[in-house]
């Protein structure tokens, strides 16, 4: 089996190893070094949206949920696709591969779209550069001045890796596996996966987390203070603190 230890250590301390492990689970097993360029490149190749997209899809009524966007934009991308009922296992594959180049994009430009429209903040948008890894680029097309070091895009790539593949339990995966088992095609099936990340137990984690810290904060006087804070921690833990 490939060990995810195994793997962190066979990229090294400064090269990124997204791509690679991306071929892994795309083929089964590890690609060879030019096999490993050779996709690199085809990715950086597919980090393209279809002309206007990002203006007609991506800015127009923006979410507040960045995976609702994502989705919104995932089933779109059908509409762009001569191909996009073809469930053939080499179809299937091209489809996988533009998404996974697409996906940077969408993401970041669904979260300034967010941003601008519901935040009032600035908005830019940085094309991506082929050149880059995935880490790099989401980094890039993210910041106002496109800068970052080099520890930031090393964490990320490592980030990326470990969220690529839960295993076979995981929701995403369990997703694609039931839709797919009727014949759907790739866009349909990605985006139930996206879906079924969703809810706060999953997806959407990250900001249940944030809610129930400010809750701790608004009830809390002394941060300072472990036994109030432990006293308060109890009874949430007890039930007797509820939503409302």
């Amino acid at each position: 089996g490939y060990r995810i230890e195994r793997l962190l250590d066979s990229i090294g301390d400064t090269k990124f190893g997204y791509e690679k492990i991306a071929y892994l689970l795309l083929m089964g097993e590890l690609p060879t070094t030019e096999q490993e360029k050779e996709f690199a490149e085809l990715i950086g190749k597919c980090r393209i949206l279809p002309t206007n997209f990002t203006k007609d899809v991506i800015m127009k009524a923006p979410s507040e949920d960045i995976m609702n966007s994502m989705t919104r934009s995932i089933l779109t991308l059908a509409s762009y696709d001569e191909q996009a009922k073809d469930t053939s296992v080499q179809n299937s594959l091209r489809q996988c591969i533009q998404l996974i180049g697409e996906f940077p994009l969408i993401a970041v430009y669904g979260y300034h779209a967010y941003n601008h429209y519901i935040k009032n903040d600035s908005l830019y948008i940085h094309h991506p550069d082929p050149s880059l890894s995935t880490a790099e680029n989401l980094l890039m097309m993210l910041r106002p001045d496109q800068k970052y070091t080099e520890v930031e895009a090393k964490t990320l790539d490592t980030a990326l890796i470990l969220h690529m593949e839960h295993g076979g339990g995981n929701n995403s995966t369990f997703t694609t596996r039931v839709v797919t088992s009727s014949g759907s095609d790739t866009y349909s099936t990605i985006a139930a996966a996206m879906s079924s990340l969703k809810g706060p137990k999953h997806g959407g984690a990250n900001i249940k987390v944030m809610e129930m810290m400010e809750d701790i904060r608004n009830h809390v006087s002394d941060y300072s203070d472990r036994d109030e804070i432990a006293a308060y921690l109890s009874k949430i833990l007890d039930k007797e603190v509820f939503d409302g």
